[in-house]
């Protein structure tokens, strides 16, 4: 089991990485820089708390959730290859016209652009709202929390410039999370 900082912690860096991610497009381009750097390192560290979350979720709903954690984790992972391709190319190109060839060079390795750019995300969404719903139905979480982690999950499909918003939802609905876990911790 986890103790709370995994809750708080992957939303705070998630958060961190829509903050980055915005000033980083200030000058009207995204990468390559620190901003983009920090930001999509944040958002990898993020995922790899996620899936300590999955687990812990899976750990607390039973043996049915094991294969939810591990769809979840696969979704991860291949998220996890997007975010270290794109901190890759960031360091390599020296402008945002190299960034975007060499990330096309990426993208046309077979099956990385349909695992880790189209199936991974949604995977990774679609397993962590499951963990949730099946932690509501089991009346761990209260039925609000999978409203706010679908909110947060469709606020990058609705525009990028909402994650900030998506994360901060995310941070309120895994505070009872955290603090279930941090009590029965003490």
């Amino acid at each position: 089991m986890i103790g709370m900082n995994a809750y708080i912690a992957a939303p705070l860096l998630v958060l961190f990485y829509g903050l980055a991610r915005m000033v980083d497009g200030f000058d009207g381009e995204r990468g390559p820089g620190a901003a983009w750097t920090l930001g999509h390192l944040a958002f990898l560290a993020a995922l790899l708390l996620f899936i300590r979350i999955f687990w812990d979720m899976a750990a607390r709903i039973g043996p049915r959730a094991l294969w939810v954690a591990a769809v979840a984790t696969v979704g991860a992972v291949g998220f996890i290859g997007q975010f270290a391709v794109d901190v890759v190319v960031g360091l390599i190109a020296s402008d945002h016209a190299g960034m975007a060839a060499l990330s096309r060079q990426v993208r046309e390795v077979p099956g990385v652009a349909l695992f880790c750019y189209e199936l991974a995300p949604y995977v990774f969404s679609v397993g962590q709202l499951t963990l949730v719903v099946m932690l509501a139905l089991r009346k761990e979480v209260r039925v609000w929390t999978p409203v706010l982690v679908f909110a947060d999950l469709v606020m990058p499909i609705v525009s990028k410039d909402l994650i900030p918003v998506g994360a901060v939802l995310l941070f309120v609905s895994f505070l009872p999370l955290a603090r279930r876990r941090a009590s029965v911790l003490v």
